[in-house]
C-alpha cells in the first residue's frame, strides 16, 4: 500500500518544494546533474588509473629481469584498452 501512496507523496514533496524554492529548485536540480557526471568522469577516470597503474607493476618485474617479450605483451595488452 505504501508503494500506491509513494508517486502521490513525490508529487506532493516537489510541489511544496517549488512553492518554497521556486526557481532555485531547478538550479539545485541541474546541480545535482553536473555533481554526478562528474562523478561519472572520476570514476571512470580511477579505472583509468588503475589499468595504468597495472601496467606498471607488469612491466616493473620484467625490466628488472630484462624480459622483452614480457614487456612486449604487457604495452600491448594496455594498448588494446586505449
Amino acid at each position: 500500500m505504501a508503494a500506491v501512496n509513494r508517486p502521490f507523496r513525490e508529487r506532493v514533496v516537489e510541489r511544496v518544494a517549488r512553492a518554497v524554492a521556486g526557481d532555485r529548485l531547478d538550479q539545485l536540480q541541474q546541480r545535482l546533474e553536473d555533481l554526478e557526471a562528474e562523478v561519472q568522469e572520476c570514476r571512470q577516470l580511477n579505472v583509468r588509473l588503475a589499468e595504468v597503474t597495472d601496467l606498471v607493476e607488469q612491466l616493473l618485474l620484467p625490466m628488472a629481469a630484462r624480459d622483452e617479450e614480457q614487456i612486449a605483451a604487457a604495452v600491448e595488452k594496455y594498448s588494446r584498452t586505449m
